[in-house]
């Protein structure tokens, strides 16, 4: 295997990470309106994430950090051609992430409220647009001969771009709700598991026709298999979230967003963005990638700070790792 074919991996598990992070904390921030009955409900919500939202968001950076070094023709294209959707969803999580620390600085009721509305905006928009982004990705867009983008922003909001948005942010929905259910204690968790059920109902019928749709349209044995895996986790995760295992619910859901991240990066290879214009004119792992000099050294970089990375994430989500509920919210002080 060449060490572009290996950074491609890699980009993938990267995307892989960060959806299945940020994925639950996209869907608690839209449950905020879908499922909190009052302010201590909404504070419980944000609480389950406060500590690991922006940890999660690392992963973004780690992942267009690594597309810029490992693949600059992938991210020059990418980033000009989808400059408008990339431009709404960067300023979306940061006006989220404002949101996350300025809702509780005034006690008044219209500024919490209307921050409250801004991190369930600026969750939902963020969960459908990076759907949409990879659906056109692996559908293929328009690039010319010297690899620009020749089409438009009409030609992204195609109907497979728009059920994959679709299915990303029913995906995160679905995976906030168990999420939530394993955070938290009393009543909000019993609804949380309701939820669940009608949620990753609308989830698995979305989910099922997006994949099939691409597994008809360009994949292949291996990912064919990663398919079934999507699907069978998914229904799996509905049983379990009806048992009340949440534990298993939140591992089964987040294994299908690996699976389903995997379809697309199965069918996408060796290709890292079609053109729809002439299949010679595609961007490739090959036609697309850094030196391979340039390629030796992020490796060597990868393979030291990666597993420092990781091991610190993990051991902050196993310092928060206790149940809360409103019982556990103190009054504000102002």
């Amino acid at each position: 295997m060449e060490l572009h074919d290996v950074w491609f991996v890699l980009i993938a598990v990267l995307w892989t990470g960060y959806f299945f992070l940020e994925g639950f904390d996209f869907g608690v921030g839209v449950l905020t309106k879908l499922l909190a009955r009052n302010r201590p409900e909404k504070r419980v919500l944000i609480n389950t994430i406060g500590p690991v939202w922006d940890g999660n968001e690392v992963w973004l950076l780690s992942a267009a950090g690594a597309t810029f070094a490992a693949f600059p023709e992938w991210y020059a294209t990418l980033f000009s051609g989808f400059y408008l959707p990339l431009l709404v969803i960067l300023v979306c999580l940061i006006v989220r992430g404002v949101a996350f620390e300025y809702r509780a600085k005034r006690p008044e009721e219209n500024w919490q409220r209307n921050w409250e509305t801004a991190i369930f905006w600026t969750s939902l928009i963020p969960a459908f647009l990076w759907g949409a982004a990879f659906g056109n990705i692996v559908r293929g867009v328009k690039i010319d001969q010297d690899f620009n983008y020749a089409g438009g922003v009409l030609d992204l909001l195609n109907p497979y771009a728009l059920l994959g948005g679709l299915v990303t942010l029913a995906l995160f929905t679905f995976h906030g709700t168990v999420f939530v259910g394993l955070k938290t204690v009393g009543e909000i968790r019993e609804r949380a598991r309701k939820l669940a059920l009608r949620v990753g109902l609308v989830t698995a019928l979305l989910a099922a026709g997006f994949l099939l749709w691409t597994q008809a349209d360009r994949g292949d044995g291996a990912s064919l298999v990663a398919v079934v895996a999507a699907v069978a986790s998914l229904v799996l995760a509905l049983v379990a979230a009806r048992a009340g295992r949440e534990g298993w619910a939140f591992a089964l859901s987040g294994l299908t967003i690996v699976a389903t991240v995997a379809v697309l990066f199965l069918t996408l290879f060796p290709n890292v963005m079609p053109s729809t214009l002439n299949p010679d004119w595609s961007l490739t792992v090959t036609n697309a990638s850094s030196s391979p000099y340039t390629l030796k050294i992020m490796t060597w970089c990868a393979a030291i700070a990666t597993p420092v990375v990781m091991l610190y994430q993990g051991w902050t989500y196993w310092v928060f790792r206790k149940r809360i509920g409103t019982q556990h919210i103190a009054d504000p002080v102002h």
